[in-house]
């Protein structure tokens, strides 16, 4: 399929003289572009009315009017680019039509050569408008600490690649608990990229409704359905040069499921109620929270658009499972929340890092960030030690077995007996005081362990001095 900037655009050409109007028509075709050519006012309100229109080149001057005058009138939907095209004596007019919502203008005569390049601009101002109504803040909550060295090497491995490449890049699938930071890995992905210049347009599946996911995603035509009064992008199309994050991928229907296939497969696409395919060329980042191979088995999704998605595959460990990471974490977030409160960022005693270490983080970083910026609004430096993490049974007593965590498992980077030990130690120290007798009493060990362990300079010794 061509990559011409005009390759699937509907096109309307307004031009009084045949044998121009036909030369346009000829190189507008040729480079992909569907044409109506016209050559009088009242036949190009006539197909505006008809058909819905990608890009009108209109001439000034006509036999029955000028052809500004379906500016004016508001002929065109706002996603019409309209280009004016007028003689040397008319650049005032132009000027004053870009002003009624013209995106440019051609002094005639003029090469059509020209028009790749000018259209490719106007192409571009509409997809970041439509982009803007889903472009989400670019500020992300990821920190790479010990625990993510792996996936780090995988997306630089990833954006190595996509360098290579330029265009077409294969699609990502990121996995992870909610409030892992998935949102953070595409926008990572999309900054660190050769994309980093073009559109990053965020959608969340399982906030769309149903009946609008269709024309949301891939656009529709005027007409199309009953409240489809004007044609319109789709964030698709949207991100058309860059990325389009969907996030819950597996709450898209499996009708919508078969047609993202059949874009990623062949790079065009039909808006609702189309008849031509768009070329397109998004890169997709999609993230699921569920594991999609059971979801196959379930019937809940498709199996083959998981084989395609699963080609650059990035699993984001829950917080439970990065270790120290988490306190690596919990100071980029506090120094951030700081900044946006205007304050001088305090540090997290020792207690409350030994309760941030040993709570179950069920809503991962989303949660840990929402208790850093409660500690700071509402309990100040007191509030870090974090007393209301530790935990607690059904019937509101004191848990003993809570730093066992249900449904704890060990991370796949590997697990530090020695360490737990440690923090198990230094947890005990804190609890006692710093009594060293009464910490061997609570872990049912002699003082010698303990202080061997405080001795061993591990993280006993950190906390417990």
């Amino acid at each position: 399929m061509s990559k011409s900037p005009l390759s699937g655009l509907n096109v309307l050409v307004l031009e009084d003289e045949l044998l121009l109007r036909k030369r346009l028509a000829g190189f507008l075709e040729n480079e992909g572009a569907s044409v109506t050519a016209v050559g009088t006012v009242v036949a190009a309100r006539q197909a505006a009315e008809s058909l819905p229109f990608d890009v009108a080149l209109l001439d000034v001057n006509l036999p029955d009017g000028r052809g500004t005058d379906l500016l004016r009138d508001k002929v065109f939907s706002a996603t019409t680019n309209v280009l004016v095209m007028t003689a040397e004596g008319g650049v005032a007019g132009a000027v004053e039509a870009v002003r009624a919502g013209a995106s440019d203008y051609l002094v005639k005569p003029f090469d059509p050569e020209e028009l790749p390049v000018r259209l490719a601009h106007a192409r571009k101002s509409l997809q970041a408008k439509r982009a803007d109504e889903f472009r989400r803040g670019q500020e992300a909550d990821l920190v790479f600490g010990a625990s993510l060295v792996g996936v780090r090497e995988q997306l630089q491995k990833i954006t190595t690649a996509d360098r290579r490449l330029g265009s077409h890049l294969p699609p990502v699938l990121i996995e992870g608990e909610t409030g892992t930071g998935k949102t953070a890995i595409a926008r990572w992905i999309h900054r660190n990229g050769p994309r980093a210049d073009g559109p990053m347009v965020e959608l969340n599946c399982s906030a769309m409704p149903e009946a609008l996911a269709e024309a949301e995603l891939f656009g529709h035509e005027r007409g199309a359905f009953t409240d489809a009064k004007a044609a319109r992008i789709g964030l698709m199309e949207a991100a058309d040069g860059g990325t389009l994050f969907l996030d819950e991928l597996p709450s898209l229907a499996q009708s919508l499921q078969a047609k993202l296939l059949t874009v990623l497969e062949d790079h065009s696409l039909r808006r609702v109620g189309a008849t031509r395919p768009i070329a397109v060329d998004s890169r997709i980042i999609a993230a699921t929270n569920a594991d999609l191979g059971v979801l196959v088995t379930a019937g809940k999704f498709r199996e083959d658009l998981l084989h395609r998605l699963d080609l650059f595959r990035v699993r984001l460990p829950p917080l439970r499972e990065r270790g120290n990471d988490i306190l690596v974490l919990a100071d980029a977030l506090l120094a951030r929340v700081c900044k946006r409160y205007g304050q001088k960022p305090p540090v997290i005693p020792p207690e409350g890092q030994s309760r941030l270490l040993a709570h179950a983080w069920p809503g991962n970083v989303r949660e840990l960030a929402h208790e850093l910026e409660r500690a700071v609004v509402f309990g100040g430096e007191r509030g870090l030690s974090f007393g209301h993490l530790g935990g607690t049974s059904a019937t509101g007593a004191a848990d003993n077995t809570a730093w066992m965590r249900p449904g704890f498992v060990f991370p796949e980077s590997g697990f530090s007996l020695e360490a737990a030990i440690d923090r198990i130690v230094a947890q005990a120290v804190q609890q006692a005081e710093g009594n060293v007798s009464a910490a061997a009493r609570l872990l049912g060990v002699s003082r010698d362990v303990v202080r061997y362990r405080i001795k061993g300079g591990g993280n006993a010794g950190k906390v417990g001095e």
